[in-house]
């Protein structure tokens, strides 16, 4: 998972671009970039690291120019060398620049066919230079000096036509101005904002409506599945819809960990949904385990506050704040191998004694991925004087590996794979697990926006809207994907046949 910001201003972006990726700090720690368009000239800050350490006074003063982009990216296969970050660039035609969140599931495909077609020669393991490279050829069938926006869109409807998986795209072209789009299917999130100036209108696109209003523009609308946004170096915005047959499958996963809670991902509230999901899921409680023996509800900071904060309204029993967080420590779900993950889970977190000491609690987090950071806070818990520890997770049983850029690894390392809810609860060390159901996670999203009719929840039920994942690509997925193959990449070089989804 990345985040992607655009901006196009009548003033130097450098500083507002800085402050949106800040906003955006959660969808990617490992690396960030900025590139900036000042007259015919593309200037460049990217590097491994979190914002604030990648941009320091003398990066941002060269990063002058009144249209820019920018990218915080976290790997999910193949290298995390500095190489990988974002954005890319190519010079034909014009310069074009781009960054991109999510994966395309055919890039092995699309890599062999712009070499075929095009004699174009990918050089990172990224699957967002083959996108960048595939606009780029499109744009150059327009064979003209001056583009209009519908040569333009014209690009992005060939590029639709080619790619498979989820792609929320912001590009710009010297000369020209600022493209964003977004796959058929609205997989990943994309807004768009304005803000009025003395010298007229300026736009921004962004993963998440937070990074908006955040940096004083406001959330116009969501940039829709299929559609292109085109907006000039002048400031004029044309959009069109760029897809055969768009449909809206956003990713559930969004709301339940990723976004922030102050953002809006297609006109649902983050935080809204998550209250949501806390009442459906103490709704099972009271349903189905009527007797459940708990004292106290306390939330593994910071996603699941919201939603343990309603289970307790709910079930009428006291919430409490049982860990403490520290925050200068990155996700750990979305850090690169397991061996980090472990050791980071104890840094990240303290115990309360006064809150377990004696008391039977129940533990709310988000959800359960590998299995690893659920079973190591049970084991806190425990050490801090829990009689019992239960378990609730908002989400339901992660089976299935994602392949739309969430670094979810493959099958067998998912602690859902192939087990019941009691195997889990055994391996976590739980007195009890409680999931929440499939349908009640889409009802506590679908409240807050009715006109979402299906989402993307592949991880839960192995349904992948794409139509084009073979067990064969799941295979490939897990040669690239598993902790084994991530270390040895990292210390031995970047594999050119794996592609880095979330890029």
């Amino acid at each position: 998972m990345c985040g992607v910001v655009g901006i196009v201003g009548n003033q130097p972006v450098n500083q507002a671009l800085y402050d949106g990726l800040t906003m955006l700090q959660h969808r990617g720690q490992d690396a960030a970039g900025i590139m900036t368009v000042d007259g015919q000239t593309l200037r460049l800050r990217k590097s491994n690291g979190l914002v604030r350490d990648v941009f320091h006074t003398r990066h941002m003063r060269h990063l002058s120019g009144n249209v820019g982009i920018g990218h915080v990216r976290y790997p999910t296969a193949g290298s995390s060398s500095s190489a990988e970050a974002q954005p890319f660039y190519v010079n034909s035609p014009f310069g074009i620049a781009m960054a991109h969140n999510g994966n395309l599931t055919n890039a092995e495909q699309l890599q062999a066919n712009l070499f075929e077609k095009a004699r174009r020669h990918i050089n990172t393991s990224s699957d967002s230079e083959i996108l960048l490279n595939i606009f780029a050829y499109e744009l150059m069938q327009a064979e003209q000096l001056e583009l209009s926006e519908n040569d333009i869109f014209a690009a992005v409807s060939k590029l639709h036509d080619q790619v498979r998986g989820a792609y929320a795209v912001v590009a710009m072209i010297i000369g020209h101005g600022l493209v964003a789009f977004r796959d058929p299917h609205g997989i990943r999130p994309l807004a768009l904002g304005q803000r009025q100036t003395p010298q007229g209108m300026e736009y921004m696109v962004a993963s998440e409506s937070v990074a908006i209003d955040g940096t004083g523009f406001t959330y116009l609308r969501d940039v829709e599945p299929g559609e292109a946004i085109y907006i000039t170096e002048t400031g004029q915005l044309f959009s069109r819809q760029c897809a055969r047959d768009p449909v809206h499958n956003p990713c559930i996963f969004e709301y339940v960990y990723f976004a922030r809670p102050d953002s809006f991902l297609d006109k649902a509230s983050v935080y809204a949904s998550r209250i949501n999901m806390g009442r459906k899921l103490g709704e099972k409680v009271q349903r189905d385990y009527p007797n459940l023996d708990v004292d106290v509800i306390i939330p593994i900071p910071e996603t699941a506050c919201d939603i343990a904060l309603e289970m307790s309204r709910v079930l009428d029993i006291p919430y409490r704040q049982g860990f403490v967080k520290n925050r200068y420590i990155g996700r750990t779900f979305i850090m690169p191998g397991q061996t980090q993950r472990r050791k980071s889970v104890r840094r990240k977190l303290n115990a309360i004694s006064a809150e377990f000491r004696g008391k039977s609690v129940l533990l709310v987090d988000d959800s359960i991925v590998r299995g690893t950071t659920s079973e190591q806070i049970i084991e806190m818990a425990r050490e801090a004087g829990a009689r019992k520890v239960y378990f609730a997770s908002a989400a339901p049983e992660i089976r299935f590996p994602n392949v739309y850029g969430i670094d979810m690894p493959s099958a067998n390392e998912l602690i859902g794979y192939g087990r019941d809810s009691d195997e889990i609860c055994k391996i976590i060390g739980a007195d009890g697990l409680i999931y929440q159901e499939l349908d009640d996670l889409i009802a506590a999203v679908q409240a807050e926006n009715p006109d979402i009719t299906t989402f993307e929840t592949s991880v839960f039920n192995g349904e992948y809207v794409t139509g084009d994942i073979s067990q064969e690509y799941l295979d490939r997925l897990h040669a690239s994907r598993n902790d084994n193959a991530r270390s040895s990449s990292d210390s031995e070089g970047t594999n050119p046949d794996v592609y880095n989804e979330g890029d």
